[in-house]
């Protein structure tokens, strides 16, 4: 969304609808994380059943590689998005490693 984009779609919105929309992609992002969770949590299931190890360094690499891409392509930081996801991978394998 460009600038002039971005303010034309601001002046168009009160505040209080604004701060609702961030309401609803805050909990869009929280049932995404949550999905991500559930998915996480089979693959340490499947990982268990095959006795294979917790940690798998190529697939993190990986999973860093494409959150990279798809920041650049919606055109946010880099970096932050990159900060969010090793969060997410850490939170997981900590759940794993109690899980086990």
């Amino acid at each position: 969304m460009s600038d002039d984009e971005s303010t034309q779609y601001a002046e168009e919105m009160s505040l209080d609808e604004l701060r609702e929309e961030i309401r609803t992609i805050d909990r869009e992002i929280v049932e995404l994380i949550a999905q991500r969770t559930y998915v996480a949590d089979t693959i340490a299931q499947v990982k268990d059943e095959r006795d294979l190890p917790t940690t798998d360094e190529d697939q993190e690499q990986a999973v860093m590689d494409r959150a990279g891409e798809n920041a650049e392509q919606f055109d946010v930081d880099s970096n932050l998005v990159k900060a969010i996801f090793r969060l997410l991978i850490e939170l997981n394998k900590v759940e794993q490693r109690e899980s086990r």
